[in-house]
Parts: structure tokens; sequence; C-alpha cells
């Protein structure tokens, strides 16, 4: 028997600021309440309000760093979405070399390497891998800092 799955629901939206904003209260009253009682609070116990601090501290800056966050989010999906739809209109050519669908340039090797670019070892040098050299550590592989010491 094949069972009917249903679409997955939509994402929950929640305003982010505001709960930061009420969480960060939260530890603000916490750290209140803790400095009050301080005198009442074992040594023991007094990392609270290291706690607390930290906590609030970084509550502000959630506060400061979350519109900012969706911001940029909403400025990247908007480049994505035009430049998908530049990319689906009838006639549409590259932007030119390294465009890609997503218009951020990214290309399909990372960073524009190429498989075959030389790396730091190129065939002209001999390197670790070499056949003179058995390896690294031996005696018959001179190392960077003995090159032209003999």
């Amino acid at each position: 028997m094949s069972s009917i799955r249903r679409p997955a629901p939509p994402p929950l939206e929640a305003n982010d600021q505001l709960v930061t904003a009420v969480i960060t209260a939260g530890w603000a009253v916490a750290l209140v309440v803790l400095l009050a009682l301080r005198a009442e609070l074992p040594p023991g116990s007094r990392w609270w309000i290291w706690t607390c601090t930290f906590g609030t501290a970084i509550g502000l800056f959630g506060i400061w760093y979350v519109p900012r966050l969706q911001h940029s989010r909403a400025r990247t999906a908007k480049r994505r979405a035009e430049a998908r739809a530049a990319a689906d209109s009838p006639g549409a050519t590259a932007a030119g070399p390294g465009a890609t669908a997503d218009g951020l340039g990214a290309t399909a090797a990372g960073l524009g390497a190429t498989a075959a670019s030389p790396g730091p070892e190129s065939a002209d040098s001999p390197g670790p891998d070499s056949a003179d050299c058995p390896g690294p550590d031996s005696a018959d592989c001179p190392g960077p800092d003995s090159a032209g010491q003999d």
C-alpha cells in the first residue's frame, strides 16, 4: 500500500529582532536580580553574575547584528533572483567569463583554480616526492633550510 505524502509546510517566520530583544531583557533582569542579591549568594554561585553579564552583552550584539544579517540575506536573494531571471529570459547570454547563475561569480573549481595549474612544486623543481628524494625526513633529501649548504 502506498502512502500519499503531504507537502512540507512553509518554514515558520518570526520577528528575529523581537526574539533577541526579549531574551536579552531576560538576561538583563536576571543580572539586576543577582546584583541586588549578591550579598546572599554563596561565593561558589557568583559565577551566575558573569553568565548574566555575558548573556546581556551577546544579546545586545545580536540586536545590532540581526537586522544587518537579514538585509544582507535579502540583497543576496534579490541578486540571485535577478540572475536567474536574466538566465531564463530568451536570448540571454552570460555576463562574461566567470558568470554563474547565482550571480556571485563562483566557479566550479572554487576560486577559479584549474586542475592544470601548477602548485608550489612545479615540474622543474624537484619536491619532496621526487624520485631522488625518498622522503622529507630522509638524510638523502635536504630540507628547505639546508638549501645551498654543503
